[in-house]
């Protein structure tokens, strides 16, 4: 009897300490167009990215993730309601989801963790935009920073041929804190320094611009990327040779040139190199970011989750920019690091920026919501090689990846194919979707296609595809009578 009692006492004060354990925070940081260009990640063997790889190194990293969608609006839109852009209709670079009726009444990622006694905050770009209005703002996160600019823009362009305003490159401006993203960072320090334990659990988003257009750092980051020995991502010439023509259909006429464009206006390695300038630059802001974390009170009970909404070409497929369906375009970094967390771990298992919202209120003790279409990446976390569905990724109505572990199947809205062992053709050179032998795994693959898919919400717009009539729009104008762009 008196054993049995200390046994009932001990299980009594260990569920008293388990019921007292405080909240875990959570940061989320987003990165804009960041490709697998990362240190952890090989996408290039000479960025510099020493603050991202280092929080890696303090978590796990996916290094099989991938984007629901190769466009800011449609991926962060995804991310933020667990919902597919096949199911929500958001394609495109608008609207805001919050405008489309069956859209208004879903619980976001803040507000879930909003109801739960979170004291939330953003700065910079989580969503697309900010809400765009007091009352949208108000009902999302409770306090508010700099919102993303890509700021500042220089008095005159520098590749002055290219008329979009961000579509641009070069070393601009002097000084770091001089960005928009200095001053994001900034704004996340002061919170997080100023943030007391004692309080309520904080969910804090902080979304960084860099590196999407324009491509401007100071004179420091492109000095780690000299001119001389810089080196070009792999590209094949006449790599478009069979891949279906319906793939320029996603990308028909954008601000972003075309490898024979940058090829022949000598810009292709003053583009690249302004890339990696900055990546690492914005990774210097995340490193600002990581350091206020590790020097506060919170260091031990935060959960930092990392992601890019998509990646970026650098000439890969001919052309420079996202809006494919391709590794280059689709591959993001996902990082997950925090307490009781598994360290210098990497998950080869496919992972969606769809999965970061259930993960996130799994690991946080949130109870489930049940209109998510993502996965929780827990079991991934317990156990890397824990098997899991493929990823999926759309581009408008009809046109889908599907990356396993090994391999990457596209189907457009035209019925046309690739496919891809990344395995063996890690660039996917080798369009194998003809070939009769592989036809089995094509139809293992296709099963994971979308089976419902919604039409584009009203006020769809930017980088919008749809038929009509038999006849293909690009951004709302016959695809007939516009040429592709560069």
């Amino acid at each position: 009897m008196h054993r049995i009692r200390h046994v009932l006492l001990a299980l009594l004060f260990g569920q008293t300490a388990l019921l007292a354990a405080p909240a875990k925070n959570v940061i989320l940081i987003g990165i804009d167009d960041l490709n697998d260009w990362v240190g952890c990640l090989d996408g290039h063997p000479q960025v510099q990215t020493p603050n991202i790889d280092r929080l890696a190194a303090e978590g796990t990293l996916f290094s099989n993730a991938h984007c629901q969608a190769p466009v800011c609006n449609p991926s962060r839109t995804s991310l933020v309601t667990g919902l597919r852009p096949t199911t929500t209709g958001v394609y495109g670079l608008s609207p805001w989801f919050r405008s489309v009726d069956e859209l208004k009444d879903l619980t976001s990622l803040p507000q879930a963790f909003r109801k739960n006694g979170y004291r939330t905050a953003l700065t910079g770009k989580i969503f697309h935009t900010y809400p765009p209005n007091r009352k949208d703002r108000a009902a999302e996160f409770e306090q508010y920073g700099p919102p993303c600019n890509f700021g500042p823009i220089p008095e005159k362009k520098f590749v002055k041929e290219l008329p979009h305003k961000l579509v641009d490159w070069g070393v601009f401006p002097e000084k770091d804190e001089q960005q928009n993203d200095y001053e994001i960072a900034s704004w996340a320090v002061d919170f997080i320094q100023q943030a007391e334990s004692d309080e309520k659990p904080f969910f804090l988003g902080v979304g960084f611009g860099r590196p999407h257009v324009p491509l401007f750092a100071s004179r420091e980051w492109f000095d780690l990327y000299p001119e001389e020995t810089l080196k070009m991502p792999p590209v094949l010439f006449n790599d478009r040779d069979d891949v279906p023509e319906f793939a320029w259909y996603l990308n028909w006429r954008l601000p972003e040139p075309r490898l024979k464009w940058v090829q022949e206006n000598h810009q292709w390695l003053p583009l690249v190199r302004a890339y990696l300038a900055s990546v690492s630059f914005v990774d210097s802001q995340v490193g600002r970011v990581l350091d206020a974390l590790e020097n506060s009170p919170h260091a031990d009970n935060t959960i930092v989750v990392l992601f890019s909404d998509h990646g970026w070409h650098l000439g890969e497929k001919g052309i420079t920019g996202k809006n494919t369906l391709w590794e280059r375009s689709t591959r993001v970094p996902l990082i997950i690091a925090g307490p009781d967390l598994p360290k210098s771990q990497d998950v080869e298992q496919p992972a969606e920026l769809l999965d970061i919202y259930p993960t996130l209120l799994e690991l946080c003790g949130i109870e489930a919501v049940s209109s998510l279409e993502g996965l929780s990446l827990k079991p991934q976390l317990d156990r890397p090689d824990t098997p899991r569905r493929p990823a999926i990724t759309t581009h408008n109505i009809g046109n889908h990846s599907v990356r396993s572990k090994d391999w990457r199947y596209i189907r457009y809205a035209d019925g046309s194919e690739e496919l891809y062992n990344l395995k063996e053709d890690p660039n996917e050179w080798h369009n194998l979707a003809a070939q009769a032998g592989q036809q089995a795994r094509i139809a293992e693959l296709r099963q994971y296609l979308p089976k419902d898919e919604a039409k584009h919400v009203k006020g769809s717009g930017g980088r919008v595809l749809w038929k009509e009539d038999g006849i293909w729009y690009w951004e709302r104008k016959d695809i007939r009578t516009i040429e592709k762009s560069f």
